[in-house]
């Protein structure tokens, strides 16, 4: 068990940077980007799931629902010199209350999405939104599709933004998005410069998702309870 989550520790870091099987990189075709008067990202990214998640392949070996305090407990989250503060929360037994788009929550309805639990944030020099989003869905075939569909999916659906008074996404402003799957979850990773900006060579947009994607030890954690004890 022990060198399992060793393992897991470093898959973690490996998975999180990026490294395997991309599915595919699209990019929409203005900044502008409202559909249906809901913000959506300007790009999106998407990987499979890695081999080391077989472990939670489907809901069988992983039963128990995700919960807001296995994702969000830690108000302050960072990587390196980059760190992000929860400014809200929010659980969802009922995917269609934190997604929108016609294909996409009929997607999410064919690959049994029974949770969305989004968490957001904003950046301690307050440059920076961030939005993460996980998705319960039945088995990893579903996340992995869903992952997939989302290159071109996220042009008309996206997860809806969290309302808070202490941080909004920026109306019209460029977004970015990404999404990994694992096991038989999706985390959708949302960023943007609160100005609504570009990214310039100066926004560092994968220390930011590192940073992000650091609540998914949550996940990494259910891959070691349902592996079980090393055999021997």
């Amino acid at each position: 068990m022990v060198l399992l989550a060793a393992a897991l520790s470093v898959g973690f870091v490996v998975a999180v940077l990026g490294l395997g099987s991309p599915v595919a990189v699209e990019r929409g075709p203005s900044s502008a980007a409202v559909v249906a008067g809901q913000p959506r990202p300007d790009g999106y990214q998407g990987w499979a799931s890695p081999k080391l998640f077989a472990p939670i392949s489907d809901r069988n070996s992983d039963k128990e629902p995700i919960t807001l305090k296995e994702l969000f407990s830690a108000k302050v989250i960072k990587d390196g010199k980059t760190s992000f503060r929860l400014v809200g929360s929010n659980m969802d037994s009922d995917c269609a209350a934190a997604v929108w788009g016609e294909a996409v929550l009929k997607q999410l309805t064919e690959f049994g999405c029974t949770q969305a639990a989004r968490g957001l944030y904003t950046s301690s020099d307050r440059r920076y939104i961030a939005q993460y989003t996980l998705l319960n869905l039945k088995d990893q075939a579903s996340a992995d599709a869903f992952a997939q569909s989302m290159k071109v999916q996220h042009r008309a659906g996206w997860a809806i933004a969290l309302k808070t008074d202490k941080a909004a996404f920026p109306v019209n402003g460029h977004t970015e998005g990404s999404g990994h799957a694992m096991g038989h979850f999706v985390g959708l990773v949302w960023l943007a410069r609160v100005d609504g900006a570009e990214p310039t060579p100066k926004d560092d947009y994968v220390g930011l998702s590192l940073a992000v994607r650091t609540v998914e030890k949550a996940v990494y954690r259910r891959v070691v309870a349902a592996a079980g004890p090393p055999a021997g």
